[in-house]
């Protein structure tokens, strides 16, 4: 009997030692690396996070940006930090694309991170400039098997979501053109309002004030919805042409060995954050569906999305970087 008193009165030590470990929690500045430069989707949505964590609750947020190797380099870095807390990874689908991806990964996706909340989803988009003939994503796939090879499709770079969305649209609807990878988002979007490339597939946050100002055109997109601050522009799924589905996530992660209680302090603060009528309508902006889920969906999520992503690389036989 007494040693099971002493087990009950251990384990409720424990609860509460967590428990006011997670209210103390931050007792000092928590950075927040963003694997990428700053000025992108991602890293705008990481400073109005950031902001709002360091008013809610007393401690600087601050957004550190680690590129290179497709978000490895800042990826790794967070999966190396100490189990603490004060390190924060904010990142794109890179998380679940690249191991899939690249020959060696620095980290283990699953093993050395812990999922927090998906921030958001942006939906990618297939786009032109005003002058191509296309008026949706029906005539454009007519187009590509009526002459075979003859146009050339931009995307922001080998691995990117938007770029696997090419090949695999080429793969399932056995069309065939010329993908043009760019170096990131907005020299693919030069080159389409240049009409030097007139057709790409990037990430709609991108583009949403080029498409309301009518300097492109959206042929359509690839989420199951429409987008509230683009309604007129169709699915892909509307318009017949299904399994296309994709996006690129935001989505906040910690080190292993994070303690619970940090882990779901973050992740009721950060979903209460983009769940607000202010950020959420910024995030929108930006093209991003706010979300903010629990840890455990954001994890099955991540699962998920690992898996598509190689099953997409292995079908339409992309190349190991």
């Amino acid at each position: 009997m007494k040693t099971i008193m002493r087990a009950v009165a251990l384990a409720a030590a424990c609860l509460i030692s967590g428990s006011a470990f997670g209210q103390q929690y931050p007792t000092k500045p928590v950075k927040v690396i963003v694997p990428f430069p700053a000025g992108g989707v991602t890293d705008l949505a990481g400073r109005l996070i950031a902001q709002k964590l360091s008013e809610k609750l007393g401690q600087q947020f601050f957004i550190e940006n680690i590129g290179g190797a497709g978000g490895n380099l800042g990826m790794a870095q967070a999966a190396r930090a100490p189990g603490d807390g004060y390190t924060v990874l904010l990142s794109s689908s890179s998380v679940t694309v690249n191991p899939s991806l690249y020959q060696k990964m620095p980290f283990d996706v699953e093993k050395d991170l812990i999922p927090v909340t998906k921030v958001g989803g942006s939906p990618n988009s297939w786009l032109v400039n005003p002058s191509f003939p296309a008026k949706n994503m029906k005539d454009l796939v007519d187009l590509f098997k009526k002459e075979p090879g003859k146009y050339s499709v931009g995307s922001p770079g080998a691995g990117t979501t938007p770029s696997l969305s090419i090949e695999q649209l080429k793969h399932d609807l056995k069309v065939n053109f010329v993908t043009v990878p760019f170096a990131g988002g907005g020299p693919m979007t030069q080159s389409l309002l240049g009409g030097h490339v007139p057709i790409s597939c990037g990430a709609i946050g991108n583009s949403v004030a080029l498409i309301k100002e009518g300097k492109i055109r959206a042929l359509g997109i690839t989420s199951k919805q429409r987008l509230q601050t683009l309604p007129d522009i169709m699915t892909l799924d509307e318009m017949g042409i299904k399994g296309q589905e994709a996006e690129t996530i935001t989505g906040v992660f910690v080190p292993a060995g994070t303690p619970k209680p940090i882990v779901d302090l973050l992740q009721k603060e950060i979903s209460a954050i983009v769940k607000s009528a202010e950020i959420g309508a910024r995030l929108l902006e930006l093209g991003i569906v706010p979300e903010g889920d629990s840890s455990e969906s954001f994890a099955a999520y991540v699962k998920a999305d690992i898996a598509k992503w190689k099953r997409v690389i292995e079908v339409a036989n992309i190349p190991k970087i």
